[in-house]
């Protein structure tokens, strides 16, 4: 599978766990500091994200890298959050 092929494929899970996310968390707004752990779980047992990227990534690995993203995220500009995170997963865990 091609890397922009399978960097727009996490880019879409990425969105629906947002989505996802909102809907679970809608009691507060959205607001889990655990964010990250979240979405790692659904993103391994709820989604494609295994067969996109060839194999299942090591959770905690996956939440690091989650946590990771978040925090260099501004520094990303206009790019939307899904495209940035969703090209370095795939480089990291493809």
């Amino acid at each position: 599978m091609e890397t922009a092929d399978t960097t727009g494929r996490v880019a879409d899970l990425l969105h629906e766990a947002a989505e996802t996310h909102h809907v679970v968390y809608r009691i507060v707004d959205g607001e889990d500091p655990d964010w990250a752990s979240w979405y790692a779980d659904w993103l391994l047992d709820h989604s494609e994200l295994p067969d996109f990227l060839g194999k299942a990534p090591v959770r905690s690995h996956l939440v690091h890298a989650l946590v990771e993203l978040d925090r260099a995220h501004p520094a990303a500009g206009s790019e939307r959050w899904e495209d940035a995170y969703a090209r370095e997963l795939a480089e990291r865990f493809a």
